[in-house]
C-alpha cells in the first residue's frame, strides 16, 4: 500500500511558476514509476509527466514539454513537478500517481496509487 500526498497548488497569473510536490509513504517508493496527471472541469483525466523508477528517464505530454520538469528524490520519497510559463489552459486538479507497471501515461492503471489532488488555477 502506498499513500500519496500532494502539495504546492495555488493560484498564479499566466506566465508564472509553481512547484508541486508529492510525498509517498512506504519503503518501496524507489521501485515505482511516478507520474503527474491532471483533470480540468468537464474533461477526462490526462497524462502530464512520468519519471521512471530506474535511471530516472522522463516523459512528457506534448502540451507541457519544455515548460514542465518532473524530478524525484528517492531519499525523501518525493516527486516534484516544476511548472513554468503557466497558461490558463493548465488550470486543473493535478494528481500524483505511483505505478509499478512499465506503461506510461495510463489513466486506467489497475495496480497503481493516486493522491487526492491539488488545485492549480492560472489566471489570464
Amino acid at each position: 500500500q502506498v499513500e500519496l500526498v500532494e502539495s504546492g497548488g495555488g493560484v498564479v497569473q499566466a506566465g508564472g511558476s509553481l512547484r508541486l510536490s508529492c510525498t509517498a509513504s512506504g519503503r518501496t517508493f524507489s521501485s515505482y514509476n511516478m507520474g503527474w496527471f491532471r483533470q480540468a472541469p468537464g474533461k477526462e483525466r490526462e497524462f502530464v509527466a512520468t519519471i521512471r523508477s530506474s535511471a530516472g528517464r522522463t516523459y512528457y505530454a506534448d502540451s507541457v514539454k519544455g515548460r514542465f520538469t518532473i524530478s524525484r528524490d528517492n531519499a525523501k520519497n518525493t516527486v516534484y513537478l516544476q511548472m513554468n510559463s503557466l497558461k490558463p489552459e493548465d488550470t486543473a486538479v493535478y494528481y500524483c500517481n505511483a505505478d509499478s507497471s512499465p506503461i506510461i501515461g495510463n489513466t486506467a492503471c489497475k495496480v497503481c496509487y493516486w493522491g487526492q489532488g491539488t488545485q492549480v488555477t492560472v489566471s489570464s
